[in-house]
């Protein structure tokens, strides 16, 4: 797809510094397209309104856009809308699922029977039903035993934002994934030992949107509302551009997921707590990105610049947006004391369940989960038909 002006000016700096940027990959279609299930696709406008919206375009390559209408056309397929799965049935003995309860429409409880019951949610909502169901032991960080709810983990953010007399972006006609981006300070390319910390960061810089208020980064010292405010916005308006670290966050012994002792949701189950904070490796990784952003910032003679990244004070905060990129909880693995399922996604305890998403991941590596999460059901799928002709656990074989 065409770079943005403000893309190939950070490529021009980037290249002049040494570094080697790219454009960014991303899965919206470049021309009208038809794929392997019978979806079109048509070309992507730059409408910018890529992020947080739906494509009215269908160019987005997601699962709704390209999947899902197909498999709605099977006569084998039910879909039940407006339902809300509240817990996984076991046998007796707690090592076969019998199927689901869940909610309808009017808030009645219904019982599915299944002989394979897959779970499919958020990554976060696939924990909360493995331990409500009572499907694999919680984890516990006093001892490091227990596997559902350990190696949670999230992603470190920061940017440097840039300001230009001379620009005009245009950032009205964005798309969610145009940029481009380096890759000289990611996980592969570190030397942990010389930089002490471990992770790393891919930078970018690309207009995604032209959402009104939310997209309309001001200088430092700005007023945040009133007469001032709106000058500043009809000055700076199409004339900057932010350069982003999209950081890694390493996994800890102290941060995890488990069900919460007190508070409970509308239906009397125990909430989700999440227990987390940011550590001295992620203050250390991001600190030094900050230097490598601020570097091309200068490269690309700006007139003012200014930085927002976490430091040695800086807390998890809900509050603001960071990013939805949770991974962990339920990770995938080898060994059945260490992990939550195996590595077709198989949960180790209860064999006729399966559970597929970013809470298979043991760390987040600085790349956003959705492309992986996408090889790995399918990757699932393959295992899944051997299983039904041969239903077993299926290990490492």
């Amino acid at each position: 797809m065409p770079q943005a002006s403000a893309s190939r000016r950070f490529h021009e700096a980037a290249e002049g510094l040494g570094l080697h940027p790219f454009p960014r990959p991303g899965g919206n279609a470049s021309r009208a397209y038809t794929n392997e299930y019978g979806m079109q696709l048509g070309p992507c406008t730059y409408c910018g309104f890529c992020e947080w919206y739906g494509c009215y375009n269908y160019s987005k390559a997601s699962p709704q856009t390209c999947v899902l209408d197909a498999l709605y056309r099977q006569p084998n397929v039910e879909i039940r809308t407006d339902s809300n799965v509240m817990k996984v049935e076991l046998s007796q003995d707690g090592k076969h699922a019998t199927g689901v309860t869940y909610l309808d429409e009017n808030l009645e409880e219904v019982f599915q029977p299944a002989d394979l019951v897959l779970i499919c949610a958020y990554s976060i909502h696939n924990v909360h039903l493995l331990l409500h169901s009572g499907i694999g032991t919680p984890y516990d960080p006093a001892t490091g035993e227990g596997v559902v709810g350990r190696n949670y983990s999230y992603q470190m953010m920061g940017g440097t934002s840039c300001f230009f007399d001379d620009a005009e972006f245009k950032p009205f006609a964005g798309a969610g994934i145009e940029g481009t981006c380096v890759m000289d300070f990611g996980i592969e390319q570190i030397d942990f030992g010389r930089e002490g910390f471990i992770g790393g960061s891919y930078l970018s810089v690309g207009l995604t949107n032209g959402q009104p208020i939310r997209s309309m980064p001001l200088p430092e010292g700005t007023p945040r509302w009133g007469a001032e405010w709106k000058q500043a916005i009809g000055q700076w308006y199409g004339k900057s551009l932010s350069i982003g670290s999209h950081g890694s966050n390493m996994s800890y012994r102290d941060c995890y997921l488990d069900l919460d002792p007190t508070y409970r949701d509308p239906f009397g189950r125990p909430l989700l707590r999440m227990t987390f904070d940011w550590k001295p490796n992620d203050i250390r990784m991001t600190q030094f990105m900050k230097r490598q952003t601020e570097a091309l910032a200068e490269a690309m003679q700006p007139t003012s610049w200014n930085s927002s990244y976490k430091d040695e004070n800086s807390h998890y905060d809900i509050r603001p947006y960071q990013t939805t990129h949770n991974v962990g909880g339920a990770i995938m693995g080898t060994d059945p004391a260490t992990s939550a399922v195996n590595r077709y996604l198989q949960s180790w305890d209860v064999p006729n369940v399966w559970v597929s998403g970013a809470s298979a991941f043991p760390q987040n590596i600085q790349f956003n989960p959705t492309g992986a999460v996408g090889a790995l059901t399918y990757w699932m799928a393959d295992a899944l038909r051997d299983y039904i002709r041969d239903p077993r656990p299926m290990g490492e074989g």
